[in-house]
């Protein structure tokens, strides 16, 4: 088989770099992405050799994020190029690039610092600003009435002696703050000085930055009266507690327009120089971010080549570097080339080579896809990697899963809506991949619109086999019954007839009377059964049948699976002790099951169809050992069945004790069958232990040489197998049933839509009846959209996933593997992406 049906094989090689050259064969590697790298090194991990350049690519990568964050705050794009993607540098050339950023980088910041502090002046300039203006407002109107009311204070205290006396003289306190603030910031006045004070606040039209966090908010201007130094040290600490902006208050009016117009001059000036700080700093961002994109994606390579030359050893000599890699057999020639053109590149006298080596490690599993395939390999693959060598599902889940998705999902015009919005989706991949979108459920659908696809085409199948279509069937082909109502017993009419359809709300369709039905229709279901009351009773045994025998098959063909995986591995004994008993019980019981709804089917006809026995009672006979009273199906069906019934109970002890009897036999049989044989015994505990523990330490560090064999151990694994398989063919039949269920509640749910939904705009004959139309229609659309194809789509995808995973795949796929992880720079993660700076 092809790597199509199975992983590749892999084998594990020496890569012996030179060490002027190593960086630049790494760097072939991880553009061709052939090889996994393994950890080699005995030294610890901050001890190795290139540990410092790693730090340099990290002090990089924190220049390079700044640069970034600066770039977005100025909202400038960063221009990248999809199709040109840039080469790690040489080594000769990291330090300039060092170089090149932090000179960027000091630049930069300095001018942001300065942008900063012009505008934090700018700032403070034009609130002082508009504190003067408003306290202006109110300075003069509140002065006399400020110095009377503190008189009338100190009188009423009872104090033969003014404030002015006492040699006190009036003050001031001005600023601005926060709006919220302002009650308790006045009653704490008020309680702290004792009422000796005077508040005049106005709110502030226009919002203001803060001074400290920036953020936009609205601001009141405050003006304080008070006499005393010891009140205005009490005022200037209260303020002090709620981080007003306090100003100094003018004490006259030709010192407040002289303080006026120096502000106007200051705030042109700042504004003046503001201006030209801005354009010089985006010129600055402007031109580091044409070459962004191009340093963040040679640095992610530089740092992804360090960190394997880490990984890597050295010779006794400290002149060329070791490193174990796991390759595809097939690409070792791709490997060989690589390490010569990257040997060309580092001028090196000595090239580099490759030498396969062996190992009794497990491989890792390399299954090659594309972006056809690679949503059906995340389909499998979520349920386990596939073990080394192992028959892969994924050539059968394409055809397999959109099928049993559309059995469940089977509708004409819901297959048409999902397969259109995925074609649509196929045609813009090359403009949606280049969005980078933060959305994750798109990301989801955009990943699997090859799998919508086939499930929208396959539901356009079965639509046509249902008959179905927005709950109403199409009469492509006419009809083959005739019709009788239950108002006239003996009339009979053809379906062409329009009296008959609008005097008869209910009609019955009886296959058993004579020359009401012509014959089979040509292609899926009659028409005529969407009118009819015994609709949802044929329907359920058509469907309940139908999901039966499609079960079965299912399942077969994954027993049959394992066949391969037998072959492969030279279990040929797997054959006659796992697999045919296996076949022979599920074929025995279930397959016979199906065999008699297939005969049922072909035997009696539409006049002695009310004669015809019914299966279920017949297969619960079948394992009582009871069918003389009931009708047979056909003669000698008693003998049979014992007979069926019998192969199925003998394959058990079969299946339970054959593999530990047959293999206890080969370890305990003569000195030369022992010697010829022992590598069998070895090779199958060796898989035992690496599918029933899926340790990898354990595997990796496995001797199939020191394997003992263990009977308990083999026994115990293999009853759990019988058990599990035994009673998963009862349980995994009937989980089929829900094909039938959910293809019923789908067909349900789109007939009541359309009665309560768009049945009613269709019943208005009137002109207004098509204005209302149109929003009845957008109801429906948003209906049919958001429950059938979203909700019941999701619905049959999870169930059709589960069919997959328990019922098919593990009959013959373990998914205990490790998957194969090249070095490969297109799949490196990037700080930059994750924090959606790119």
């Amino acid at each position: 088989m092809g790597s199509v049906f199975r992983s590749e094989e892999m084998c594990l090689a020496q890569l012996f770099l030179q060490s002027g050259s190593a960086y630049d064969c790494i760097s072939e590697l991880g553009e061709m992405g052939l090889v996994e790298f393994r950890d080699v090194s005995s030294v610890n991990l901050f001890q190795r050799r290139f540990v410092s350049e790693i730090k340099r690519c990290e002090e990089m990568e924190r220049i390079l994020g700044y640069l970034l964050r600066e770039i977005q705050k100025a909202n400038i794009a960063v221009p990248e190029d999809d199709e040109i993607c840039p080469v790690a540098p040489p080594p000769k050339h990291v330090l300039e690039i060092m170089e090149q950023l932090q000179r960027l980088e000091v630049e930069l910041s300095e001018v942001a610092r300065n942008k900063e502090k012009l505008q934090r002046n700018l700032l403070e300039l034009t609130e002082y600003t508009h504190m003067l203006r408003i306290t202006h407002t109110f300075v003069h109107s509140r002065s006399r009435v400020s110095y009377e009311e503190f008189q009338s204070i100190e009188s009423d205290s009872g104090g033969c002696t003014g404030m002015q006396r006492l040699g006190a003289k009036l003050g001031f306190v001005s600023g601005l703050i926060h709006r919220v603030k302002v009650e308790a910031f006045e009653r704490m006045l008020w309680r702290v000085c004792k009422g000796y004070t005077i508040l005049s606040y106005a709110e502030l039209g226009e919002s203001l930055a803060d001074l400290d966090t920036g953020e936009i908010s609205k601001n009141v201007v405050f003006l304080i009266s008070f006499w005393g130094d010891q009140i205005g040290q009490k005022v200037q600490k209260i303020c002090d507690c709620y981080h007003c902006h306090l100003y100094p208050h003018p004490e006259n009016d030709e010192e407040r327009a002289d303080v006026m117009d120096s502000l106007r001059t200051r705030i042109l000036d700042l504004n003046n120089v503001l201006h030209r700080t801005e354009e010089y700093l985006r010129q600055g961002l402007q031109k580091a971010s044409e070459s962004a994109f191009t340093w963040v994606v040679q640095v992610k390579k530089m740092k992804a080549i360090y960190h394997i030359l880490n990984l890597s050893s050295f010779d006794v000599t400290n002149k060329c570097l070791i490193a174990e890699v796991w390759c595809p057999v097939n690409d070792l020639t791709n490997l060989r080339g690589a390490l010569e053109e990257g040997s060309r590149k580092g001028d090196a006298t000595v090239p580099s080579f490759v030498n396969r080596i062996p190992s009794n490690d497990i491989p890792p599993t390399l299954l090659r896809t594309n972006k056809f395939t690679s949503g059906f390999q995340s389909i499998v693959e979520a349920y386990g990697v596939g073990d080394y060598r192992e028959a892969s599902p994924v050539p059968y889940t394409i055809i397999t899963f959109p099928f049993l998705f559309a059995v469940m999902f089977g509708d004409l015009g819901h297959g048409v809506v999902m397969a259109c919005f995925a074609l649509w989706m196929v045609l813009k991949e090359k403009s949606h991949k280049r969005k980078r979108s933060d959305n994750e459920i798109w990301t989801v659908f955009f990943e699997g619109r090859y799998i919508i696809l086939m499930m929208g085409l396959f539901s356009v199948y079965t639509g046509l086999i249902y008959n179905d279509c927005f709950s109403k069937s199409l009469n492509i082909f006419g009809s083959g019954w005739m019709i009788k109502t239950n108002t006239q017993k003996h009339a009979y009419y053809y379906i062409p007839k329009n009296e008959t359809l609008q005097t008869n709300a209910l009609l019955t369709l009886d296959p058993n009377v004579t020359g009401v039905f012509s014959g089979p229709y040509p292609f899926g279901i009659d028409p005529i059964w969407n009118m009819a009351v015994n609709r949802l009773s044929f329907l359920n045994s058509y469907k309940m049948k139908m999901s039966v025998i499609i079960g079965v098959v299912h399942m077969s063909f994954g027993v049959v699976l394992s066949v391969f995986n037998h072959l492969h591995f030279k279990h040929n004994f797997n054959i006659y002790l796992l697999f045919l008993p296996e076949l022979l019980f599920l074929l025995c019981l279930f397959g016979y099951l199906v065999f008699m709804i297939l005969y049922k089917w072909l035997a009696f006809g539409a006049r002695d169809s009310r004669l015809a026995p019914s299966i279920l009672i017949h297969f619960i006979n079948m394992f009582l050992m009871q069918g003389e009273d009931n009708t047979p199906l056909y003669p000698g069906q008693t003998g049979l069945q014992v007979f069926l019934v019998v192969v199925a109970l003998l394959s058990v002890p079969v299946l339970l004790l054959g593999k530990p009897v047959y293999l206890y036999w080969l370890h305990r049989g003569g000195k030369g069958l022992r010697l010829r044989r022992v590598s069998m015994v070895e090779r199958v505990m060796y898989e035992l232990v690496t599918h029933v523990f899926s340790v990898n330490n354990v595997c990796a560090h496995f001797n199939v040489e020191t394997t003992t064999f263990d009977f308990g151990d083999v026994f115990l694994h293999q009853a759990i197998h019988t058990i599990e398989y035994c009673l998963g063919c009862i349980s995994n039949t009937a989980s089929y049933l829900r094909l039938w269920a959910l293809s019923l509640a789908h067909a349900q749910l789109s007939e009541v839509l359309w009665a309560m939904v768009m049945r009613l705009g269709l019943r208005m004959t009137s002109r207004l009846g098509v204005l209302f139309l149109v929003p009845v229609f957008s109801l429906f659309a948003v209906l049919t959209v958001s429950i059938l194809l979203v909700m019941e789509g999701l619905s049959a995808f999870l169930h059709a996933l589960r069919l997959h995973w328990v019922e098919f795949q593990n009959k013959f796929y373990h998914g205990t593997g490790i998957k194969f992880s090249p070095f490969d720079f297109s799949t490196l993660p990037s700080v930059f992406e994750q924090d959606g700076l790119l």
